[in-house]
């Protein structure tokens, strides 16, 4: 497999997930009460936070793979 055809899988994976994780935020938010633009804000703030996560553990294991 090529290597920017695996770089581009591996980043669209990641945002998925993250979007599924930040729906299921924004879910749980509304649930537990709150309005819909806290809801919105949990969930991008989930979002956000997942996005910089992987990056911050990217940049980690990029330094031992090399």
């Amino acid at each position: 497999m090529n290597h920017i055809a695996t770089v581009l899988l591996a980043a669209a994976l990641v945002v998925v997930f993250a979007l599924l994780t930040a729906a299921a935020a924004g879910t749980l938010a509304r649930l537990d009460g709150a309005t819909y633009p806290a809801a919105l804000m949990r969930a991008a703030t989930t979002f956000a936070a997942v996005l910089t996560l992987a990056a911050a553990i990217t940049g980690a294991l990029s330094q031992y793979l090399h």
